[in-house]
């Protein structure tokens, strides 16, 4: 019996000896299980995300796709003789000889200049409560072909087909063109009908040049195209010399592509670029033809080259609350930490159950703002959220902690986390640093605090 008392009162001293350490344990414990609600408001803001993006595509489907535009192209078939091996029977016999035949393929003229002058006019279509970045574009297009040289490609002039020979321009969605479209070249108007016929592109238009032949010189050439698209536009540049200016009053404008802007003036009111590009930054050359098999001017040699412009969404919330919820886990061992000192510079007893109900309000904060942030802007629907979260914990801790002192501490901290939060995600450039600088902040006034702590007893100064 003495042996066992003995062995019990061992044992009582060991966990008492350890009881800090066990409870940082637990807590530590405490922390992990609540990543899993954490997950699930991933898992809720992935499916949002979702739904989202399917919503945007339906509505711009309706309206109109990213659009590229290529060109304008000039294109003049022609025939020309090629020998092949045929099989025939000469004299009963079966004998492989060789034929001439006529055979037709395309040649490609790119001009010589081109000129891009335009306006996009943005707006927002609603489906529900998502919304989707759309625009009107007008577009000026000018420039100068030279007269076609076919002797550089080594085509006979006797086998140019001039009357099919067609101008054509690459456009990836037309639905949004609601007028007759014409092309003014060398001084006379050809009306464009549809169909692309540069290689690998479906949509597009084309105008018949059959008075081209009669064009010693150059060919000056101008058009106008009104179209509607999504998300961006982009260009090709054709020309030996290339020269595009937009305007637009969409403010978060993402210059992209191969080529960036030799200019631009980006303001609350929107923004104005303009390119400057040769033919030097692009792989494919200003003649060619598909005679043979050749790898003309096509889709596939053309994206490289392609340069222009994306609005952008000026927010997206749900990319914010999924940045938000990677700082949980952070938060949650924060304010856990704080109960945790209280309790170890006090004489406070503080319950696991306590611990995981404020845990629990923590972990509500991302889901309301997730909730709210898609009725109201980011910034309210984070203030709100934050409001509400802190409320459920000051209340709580008036009880909890039995000191008004101690709750104002938890108030003052909550406020630090929820203002340094929103200040990360505002400054996406500079998360990473804040964060360096947050945590080495609140680790000096965690040593800071604990400088003089007997870690082996129970109680210390209380607070």
């Amino acid at each position: 019996m003495n042996a066992t008392s003995e062995s019990l009162t061992l044992l009582k001293q060991f966990l008492e000896k350890r009881a800090l350490t066990f409870k940082m344990g637990w807590m530590i414990f405490l922390v992990l299980v609540l990543l899993i609600p954490l997950g699930m408001i991933r898992s809720v803001i992935r499916e949002r995300m979702g739904r989202r993006d399917q919503a945007v595509a339906d509505i711009t489907s309706t309206w109109g796709r990213e659009q590229v535009i290529a060109g304008p192209v000039l294109v003049v078939p022609y025939r020309y003789k090629t020998k092949v091996w045929k099989e025939q029977t000469v004299n009963g016999e079966q004998k492989r000889i060789e034929v001439e035949e006529t055979a037709f393929a395309k040649a490609f003229f790119l001009p010589d200049e081109l000129a891009i002058e335009g306006a996009l006019t943005p707006s927002k279509l609603h489906r529900g409560i998502y919304d989707a970045v759309v625009y009107e574009g007008k577009l000026e297009l000018s420039g100068r072909f030279p007269a076609p040289d076919f002797a550089e490609l080594g085509i006979a002039e006797d086998g140019v087909q001039w009357g099919n020979a067609v101008v054509t321009l690459a456009v990836s969605d037309l639905r949004g063109t609601g007028k007759m479209l014409t092309i003014q070249v060398g001084g006379k108007t050809y009306p464009f009908i549809p169909g692309c016929t540069l290689n690998g592109y479906a949509s597009g238009i084309s105008a018949r040049l059959p008075d081209i032949r009669a064009a010693e010189a150059n060919l000056d050439f101008r058009m106008t195209l009104e179209l509607k698209g999504n998300r961006g536009i982009q260009f090709a540049p054709v020309g030996r010399k290339n020269v595009a200016k937009l305007t637009s009053s969409w403010p978060a404008p993402s210059f992209c592509g191969a080529f960036l802007p030799t200019e631009r003036t980006v303001s609350d009111q929107g923004f104005e670029a303009s390119w400057e590009v040769s033919w030097y930054g692009r792989s494919y050359p200003q003649r060619s033809t598909d005679q043979a098999g050749n790898r003309a001017f096509s889709a596939d040699m053309i994206a490289p080259s392609l340069f222009g412009v994306n609005c952008l969404v000026l927010l997206d919330s749900y990319r914010m609350v999924e940045r938000a919820v990677k700082y949980g886990a952070l938060f949650i061992a924060l304010i856990f930490t704080a109960f945790f000192l209280f309790e170890v510079l006090s004489a406070l007893r503080i319950h696991t159950i306590q611990y995981t109900l404020v845990g629990a309000a923590l972990c509500l904060f991302y889901l309301a703002v997730l909730s709210l942030s898609e009725f109201l802007r980011f910034g309210y629907a984070y203030w709100i959220a934050a409001t509400a979260s802190a409320l459920l914990i000051i209340l709580y801790s008036l009880k909890v902690l039995g000191s008004g002192r101690r709750t104002t501490i938890i108030a003052a901290a909550l406020l630090i986390i929820y203002t340094y939060l929103y200040v990360v995600l505002q400054s996406q450039d500079y998360s990473l640093l804040l964060g360096t600088v947050c945590l080495f902040a609140v680790l000096g006034i965690l040593m800071y605090s604990t400088r003089n702590l007997d870690w082996t007893a129970r109680r210390g100064k209380e607070i």
